[in-house]
């Protein structure tokens, strides 16, 4: 089902850390915060539980698409998907600024308060992606595609909190300096029959 995105907040959608945002044209477009991001514990020693998210909760399986267009500014600005179980238990999904050279397209999971980091260096002049997370129970299938057709996995990952429901939509930040804008497109949740 495709989520509307135009003029307001769509129904059953709500805010975490809410940012500056406007819908228009079937677009949502987001402007971050400074020092904004979701990170637990692992190698840099640091959580943060403050990056902007527009979230849907969910009980059963389903399926997350959504297109992402950015101009990063500053170093790890990021947008895409977010799965929310809580904030020691959750999954994004983005590219993010790593220098004016390159970007990082990887997906972090973070279970019982640590995270982790999957990556893979893409051009830096990479301005959309698309991506797609398909839930299993604690399963998640999580792709990318440049252009919403050619899809290529990045990771299968798991979930250990078996908690529900989990919160699903989209998230940006930006650690250091705020005000780059994340543009959403082509929001879509599928839900899946249960076996």
């Amino acid at each position: 089902m495709k989520i509307p995105l135009d003029r307001t907040t769509p129904e059953n959608f709500f805010w975490m850390n809410k940012p500056d945002f406007t819908f228009s044209n079937e677009k949502l477009t987001v402007t971050t915060s400074d020092e904004t991001d979701f990170w637990q514990r692992t190698h840099y020693g640091f959580s943060r539980d403050n990056g902007h998210a527009m979230l849907s909760s969910i009980t059963g399986n389903f399926s997350i698409t959504v297109k992402t267009v950015f101009n990063y500014i500053n170093q790890y600005d990021q947008c895409g998907i977010f799965l929310r179980i809580d904030g020691l238990n959750w999954i994004k999904v983005a590219a993010e600024r790593e220098d004016s050279e390159r970007y990082r397209l990887g997906s972090v999971i973070t279970n019982l308060g640590y995270s982790d980091w999957a990556t893979s260096d893409i051009d830096s002049q990479t301005m959309e992606m698309w991506y797609r997370v398909e839930c299993q129970d604690n399963d998640f299938l999580i792709d990318s595609s440049p252009d919403g057709t050619i899809w290529t996995q990045m990771r299968i990952a798991h979930l250990h909190s078996r908690q529900r429901p989990l919160n699903a939509g989209i998230f940006a930040c930006s650690p250091k300096n705020g005000g780059f804008k994340a543009e959403f497109s082509e929001l879509s949740i599928e839900l899946k029959n249960e076996s």
